[in-house]
C-alpha cells in the first residue's frame, strides 16, 4: 500500500510539473509582436472614507489642470481618474496618463521650462502646498506603475 500511495505521489508531481513548465518560447519580438511606442502609468491610490469628493475637488485643480497643458503640449496622450467601486479595498482610486512614447516620461529640461513658463510657478507652489497639506492627510499612494501594450502581430 505505502509503494503505490508512493507510485501514486510521484506520477502527480510529474504531472503537474508537466502541466507547470511552459512550452518553450515560441514568439519572436517584432515578428510576433511589438512593443507599442505608448506607455500608461498608473497610480493606485486608497482615499480615505468619505474623502472621494475632496479629493477630486483637489485633482481638479492640480493633477487634471497640470495634465491638461501637457496634453495640449503634446508630452501626454490621454489622462483619466478611474473609482474602483469594489475590490479587496487596497485602493479605491486609479490615476492614469498616457504617454506618446517612453521618452516622455524622461527628464528634459527644455520640456520642464516650457511646462514652467506656461503653468506658472505659483500654479505649481500652490498644488505642492495642496499635496502637502490636503492629499498628504486624505490619501495614500499604494503604488505606481508603468505598463507598455505588447501588440500581437498573428
Amino acid at each position: 500500500m505505502k509503494a503505490l500511495m508512493k507510485t501514486i505521489s510521484g506520477g502527480l508531481a510529474a504531472a503537474t510539473l508537466a502541466l507547470a513548465v511552459p512550452a518553450a518560447a515560441q514568439m519572436e519580438l517584432y515578428e510576433d509582436y511589438v512593443p507599442a511606442d505608448e506607455v500608461v502609468e498608473l497610480t493606485f491610490v486608497k482615499v480615505d472614507e468619505g474623502q472621494l469628493e475632496t479629493y477630486l475637488e483637489g485633482l481638479k485643480s492640480t493633477w487634471v489642470a497640470a495634465n491638461e497643458l501637457q496634453k495640449k503640449l503634446g508630452y501626454v496622450s490621454s489622462y483619466a481618474i478611474y473609482a474602483v467601486p469594489y475590490g479587496d479595498n487596497e485602493f479605491n482610486m486609479v490615476l492614469r496618463v498616457s504617454f506618446p512614447n517612453t521618452e516622455m516620461l524622461g527628464p528634459n529640461k527644455a520640456r520642464y521650462m516650457k511646462f514652467l513658463d506656461e503653468y506658472g510657478k505659483t500654479k505649481i507652489d500652490q498644488s505642492n502646498k495642496t499635496v502637502l497639506e490636503l492629499y498628504n492627510r486624505i490619501r495614500k499612494i499604494q503604488g505606481t506603475y508603468i505598463l507598455r501594450e505588447m501588440k500581437l502581430t498573428k
